[in-house]
């Protein structure tokens, strides 16, 4: 309430406090930067894991399962050929050598549509709609997701390379060559993650999401040079496979854990991944933006 001294309007002081709260700008906080609000959505990844732990299924047991079951059901017949060694125990320990570094970087390739399927259940639930509404960063959401990812993608490639090891793989790169492909396949799996992205933001349902994603993953990973070399493949499935940029990344792999670091392989593994980014970073955020 106001009052009158000698015909002037007095404020009192508790409206005058609240009026200079309300218009000053001097403790509004600052809108979060890229970075930051990108950093917070990756956080929101991970408590998702923490509440539903569940969800690592695919990054635990999926690895070992594969790994277990590729190496001791084909490794005889498949080691052999790639050994040149008669089909036995020595065939099986050569395929260990070959197998290990492409098991590790199927899985990771593959665990990265989850990416999209996670953002797709986002989205059908609307929880994207409030994210839109805040003063921040719109790619964040999408960026933020991605990063949170690469948790899993790590904990996925430790786990392979543990049971690799048990299994008898001894990269004669050592620790340098197995932390470069380690780093090399965490930035082309967050790359290949927009692929997903976009085809999550275009699908309506988590059920179209998963059924488009496998059937892009399913070549990629299968028609490579992932469980066996290209040159024993007829002629047709031998080029899809060896312009594969699958195929291209674990080459890379292979001869990083060998100890080789050969600058053509690792620039065409970067200019696949600035392709994937390039392409599908601006079709991701054209429709979200679109349905926003």
């Amino acid at each position: 309430m106001s009052t009158t001294t000698n015909g002037t309007s007095t404020v009192p002081p508790e409206t005058e406090r609240i009026r200079h709260i309300l218009v000053s700008r001097q403790d509004t906080p600052q809108r979060p930067g890229a970075v930051s609000a990108s950093l917070t959505y990756g956080w929101r990844a991970l408590l998702k894991i923490k509440h539903v732990p569940e969800q690592l299924f695919d990054v635990t047991i999926f690895p070992i399962m594969m790994t277990v079951m590729m190496t001791y059901v084909f490794g005889g017949s498949i080691g052999a050929a790639v050994s040149g060694q008669e089909a036995g125990g020595d065939a099986v320990d050569a395929y260990v050598q070959w197998l290990i570094p492409g098991i590790f970087a199927q899985t990771l390739v593959m665990i990265t549509m989850y990416t999209g399927l996670t953002l797709n259940r986002d989205i059908s639930k609307g929880v994207f709609d409030r994210f839109r509404s805040l003063p921040v960063w719109r790619p964040a959401q999408l960026v933020g997701a991605l990063l949170g990812d690469q948790v899993r993608y790590t904990l996925a490639g430790v786990i392979i390379l543990v049971v690799g090891f048990i299994m008898g793989f001894r990269p004669a790169g050592g620790l340098p060559g197995v932390l470069a492909a380690f780093l090399m396949l965490l930035v082309f799996s967050f790359c290949l993650s927009w692929v997903w992205t976009t085809v999550a933001l275009l699908m309506r349902t988590e059920q179209a999401a998963m059924g488009v994603s496998m059937f892009i993953m399913m070549p990629l990973t299968f028609v490579s040079n992932i469980f066996a070399p290209t040159e024993s493949m007829p002629g047709p499935v031998r080029a899809f496979a060896e312009a594969n940029p699958v195929s291209t990344l674990v080459g890379c792999i292979r001869q990083f854990m060998d100890g080789v670091y050969d600058v053509g392989s690792i620039t065409a593994v970067l200019i696949y991944c600035a392709v994937l980014v390039v392409i599908f970073g601006p079709i991701s955020m054209f429709v979200y933006n679109r349905t926003s």
